[in-house]
């Protein structure tokens, strides 16, 4: 019987393949490959150029509108305030600073600030809490909560000039609002409610609350609304009581809002014209103390003939709103714009 044996030719080359304490599992090695030179892509460069095309489409019609409409008239500002001009032909009698110097000189305008500030604080004082409290009042189930909401945001929505006339004639001295104190038996708490200097401010601190706090209403309803129900009713569970969630829940959780609506606030105070100039009129205003920095710049610039002077005061009130948004934002709104940082951008 004969054996078959197999070839040692198998055998040898399996032994030149194995080496003592090789890997059998691991494949055989291949021969490296050089990587091919690396070289820009046109299809990339094709799509940035589209990209940057589409921006430039979309973001282009805005930025020339605020190019022309904002900044364009505050140079151009800043440029007329350094003459003495009447608003007709090229500027040509140059004066430097001294419009400048007569605006921090003046005590009217002094009046006008100190107006102005006045506003601003009592405006957050009146119209804050009590928005806040309608807006909580609202913001439980109730009858006829929708047409409440609708009325209180309706005199927001109503014209100034509207609401300035109106207001004007109710409160004359033989306007309605003293007619109907007289009817009442009230008359002897009827007042010189416009031109008595220690009532006027008064008087439209109460306008102004009575127009813009549907607005503020409005937004810290919209604010509550963001609120989780989750973490009031396990609040509840734990006895907490109602105005224990608000102080602890709700007003932490509605700080980002309270603070848009206060900066909102601080500017538009800031820039108020339109409802003293309506109520007051130009003369009236400044010895009723209700003057503004705006009617300032109205009565004492356009009014007067002496437009670069009225420019001059509108750079200087567009220097303090901006010296105070950027104050407000650095140091009050900084929490809530930390989180649209990039990364490279708080390195």
């Amino acid at each position: 019987m004969s054996v078959r044996t197999s070839s040692p030719a198998p055998r040898r080359a399996l032994a030149d393949g194995v080496r003592a304490g090789d890997d059998m599992s691991s494949p055989a090695p291949r021969p490296a490959i050089a990587p091919a030179a690396s070289a820009p892509s046109l299809g990339r460069g094709r799509r940035d150029w589209r990209k940057v095309l589409e921006i430039a489409v979309l973001v282009g019609p805005a930025l020339v509108v605020f190019l022309g409409f904002v900044i364009f008239p505050v140079v151009m500002a800043g440029y007329y305030g350094f003459f003495r001009w009447k608003g007709y032909g090229p500027p040509t009698d140059f004066v430097g600073l001294q419009n400048y110097v007569t605006i921090f000189q003046d005590p009217t305008f002094h009046e006008a600030l100190w107006h102005n500030v006045v506003i601003v604080v009592m405006s957050l004082v009146l119209q804050g809490p009590i928005a806040l409290l309608l807006a909580l009042l609202l913001n439980r189930p109730m009858r006829g909560q929708s047409a409440i909401r609708v009325l209180i945001f309706v005199p927001y929505v109503i014209a100034e000039v509207v609401v300035g006339t109106g207001w004007s004639l109710m409160l004359q001295s033989d306007g309605a609002l003293n007619g109907l104190l007289e009817k009442i038996g009230l008359g002897a708490l009827a007042q010189d409610w416009l031109s008595n200097p220690g009532l006027a401010i008064w008087t439209l601190l109460a306008i102004i609350t009575w127009k813009y706090i549907g607005f503020a209403v409005i937004l810290f309803l919209a604010g509550l609304q963001g609120i989780p129900q989750e973490l009031t009713e396990a609040a509840q569970i734990d006895g907490a009581s109602y105005w224990q969630i608000q102080r602890r829940i709700t007003l932490p959780l509605l700080g980002p809002t309270l603070r848009i609506w206060a900066f909102l606030s601080i500017i538009g105070s800031l820039q108020l014209f339109d409802l003293v100039y309506i109520i007051w009129g130009q003369y009236i205003a400044s010895t009723a103390g209700t003057s503004t920095m705006a009617t300032y710049m109205v009565a004492n610039g356009r009014n007067a003939g002496n437009y670069g002077y009225g420019n001059a005061v509108a750079v200087v009130l567009f220097l303090i709103s901006l010296v105070v948004a950027l104050v407000y934002q650095r140091y009050v709104l900084r929490r809530d714009t930390a989180g649209a940082l990039t990364e490279r951008s708080e390195r």
